[in-house]
């Protein structure tokens, strides 16, 4: 589960010839024109959004999300040196502040009053963040959605400036995250435990496809893993692979989603127990709308592909072709 990220840097380039500027930016980065919207959703951590403007103007700032602009993938620092070396039709640069986001799944408003009051900080809407803050200030903007996949304007919840160096206030804020956390959903974690089970012992597959799927949709923090036995009858031991997890979702909906990947159709690929303070999660405890744990199944691998990114669900694609290729083992564990 990822709490915390960069987002793109904010480099505003003056010129008085802005047509040629736009040109030359186009040209020498071979990119395109983006709304500041549309940069911020494609940009990643490290990334610098480009916001070409006259050269009269002094001040950092967007007039609304439709401004023009141009996302360049490369860390801001590569980014000048390629403008200085390469004598744009610029007279000067001045940046923005730096961008951090932050996932609050919910409580919003709670989060805002403890940050601000535990760092003097000032709540603003984000383009009113960018006027206001100085390039080595903290522009922090909350969201509920999860950090690896687009954020735009539409999903900022709030935006918190502190008129604090970057680098120490990220080093301040990564080291209190768990107890402002705590603080922000004081009821809201549980423990679950998450058992691999899989007859053919293709553990190292199945363990990463676990693994993908919980990174991926951001299910909870892995706080331990590894081997353990298992009695699903007298006399009878197994061995399983298990994962603590500390979640704020429904443990019912952890179950539902991980059921997913127990099929391929009607093909068993493993056996994924969820248990709640001990006490094992049934298929029927998830929903008694399905007649049975194949319809089940079926829905929630639909749902499951919905959810994946792009490159999780093409990972998953190649791993579970692997698992369907491969034969018994001569040798049992």
């Amino acid at each position: 589960m990822r709490l915390l990220r960069f987002g793109p840097s904010l480099v505003f380039i003056r010129s008085s010839k802005l047509s040629e500027l736009e040109n030359f930016i186009e040209k020498f980065f071979d990119v395109r024109k983006l709304s500041v919207n549309e940069a911020l959703k494609k940009s990643w951590e490290f990334e610098t959004i480009l916001v070409p403007t006259l050269s009269e103007e002094w001040k950092t700032f967007i007039e609304n999300p439709e401004q023009e602009a141009f996302l360049i993938k490369m860390r801001c620092d590569s980014v000048l040196k390629e403008l200085f070396n390469s004598n744009a039709p610029a007279e000067r640069i001045n940046l923005g502040p730096h961008i951090l986001l932050f996932r609050v799944p919910k409580n919003i408003e709670k989060a805002i009053e403890i940050l601000n009051k535990r760092y003097s900080g000032e709540s603003v809407s984000l383009i009113e963040g960018i006027e206001k803050g100085e390039e080595r200030d903290t522009l922090l903007v909350l969201t509920d959605k999860k950090l690896n996949h687009p954020i735009g304007f539409e999903d900022v919840k709030g935006t918190l400036l502190f008129k604090r160096d970057f680098v120490g206030f990220y080093k301040t804020l990564s080291m209190d995250l768990p107890v402002i956390m705590h603080k922000i959903l004081p009821e809201g974690w549980r423990e679950i435990t998450i058992r691999l089970y899989d007859t053919m012992k293709r553990y190292e597959d199945n363990i990463e496809r676990l693994l993908l799927v919980l990174e991926d949709l951001d299910l909870g923090f892995a706080v331990s893993e590894g081997w353990d036995w298992d009695y699903p009858r007298p006399f009878m031991r197994i061995r399983v692979y298990k994962i603590k997890l500390i979640t704020w979702e429904d443990p019912l909906r952890v179950k539902f989603l991980l059921k997913g990947l127990e099929y391929k159709g009607y093909k068993r690929l493993a056996d994924i127990d969820v248990f709640l303070e001990g006490k094992k999660l049934h298929w029927v405890d998830v929903s008694k709308q399905y007649n049975s744990k194949f319809e089940l199944a079926k829905a929630a691998r639909e749902e499951l592909e919905k959810l994946l990114s792009t490159e999780a669900r093409r990972r998953l694609y190649e791993i579970e072709a692997k698992l369907l290729n491969k034969e018994l083992p001569q040798q049992r564990q």
